[in-house]
C-alpha cells in the first residue's frame, strides 16, 4: 500500500503527529471515507528511563494520483500476517497483552516489525474512538 507518514518526537507524539497528519490530509479532503485511505498509526521510538519524550509515527493510505509533500513522505507498506482485535476507546497495555496471549497460544509467533494501531473513524470524538490494533505474526514451521 502507498502511505504517506508523519514522525514526531515529543512528549504526546500521538496527538502531535495526528495534528500534523490531519492539517495534511484535510488539505486534500482525504479524511472523509476511512475505508479508502487506511490509517495506522505505531510508537516508532520507545520512551527511555531517563527521557520522556518517545516517538509516534502515523500513516495514511493514499492512491497513485495523490502528490506527496510538505509535513509527509512517502513510504510501501508490505503488509503481512497480523492477529487483530477491536477495542473502544484509546489501546490500553491489557488490549495489547490480551492480543499477545493469544498469540503464545496460537499456532502463530510475533514477528518483529511495527505493532499497528488503526482508528476506525479517526474523526470521531476521544469518547467514540473504536480501534483495531494489529500484531505482527507468522506461521510456525
Amino acid at each position: 500500500m502507498r502511505v504517506v507518514r508523519v514522525f514526531v518526537k515529543s512528549a504526546s507524539p500521538e496527538n502531535d503527529a495526528w495534528r500534523k497528519m490531519r492539517g495534511w490530509a484535510d488539505s486534500k479532503d482525504l479524511l472523509k471515507d476511512s475505508e479508502s485511505h487506511l490509517i495506522f498509526g505505531y510508537t516508532s521510538l520507545r520512551p527511555t528511563k531517563d527521557e520522556r519524550e518517545y516517538g509516534y509515527e502515523f500513516w495514511l493510505g493514499i492512491g497513485a494520483e495523490t502528490q506527496v509533500g510538505g509535513e509527509v513522505t512517502e513510504h510501501r507498506f508490505e503488509g503481512g500476517w497480523y492477529a487483530v482485535t477491536t477495542h473502544r476507546g484509546p489501546p490500553t497495555p491489557e488490549v495489547w497483552k490480551s492480543l499477545w496471549d493469544w498469540v503464545q497460544a496460537s499456532p502463530y509467533r510475533w514477528r518483529k516489525t511495527h505493532e499497528l494501531e488503526r482508528p476506525r473513524n479517526p474523526l470521531a470524538s476521544e469518547t467514540d474512538l473504536v480501534f483495531d490494533l494489529y500484531l505482527p505474526i507468522e506461521a510456525i514451521i
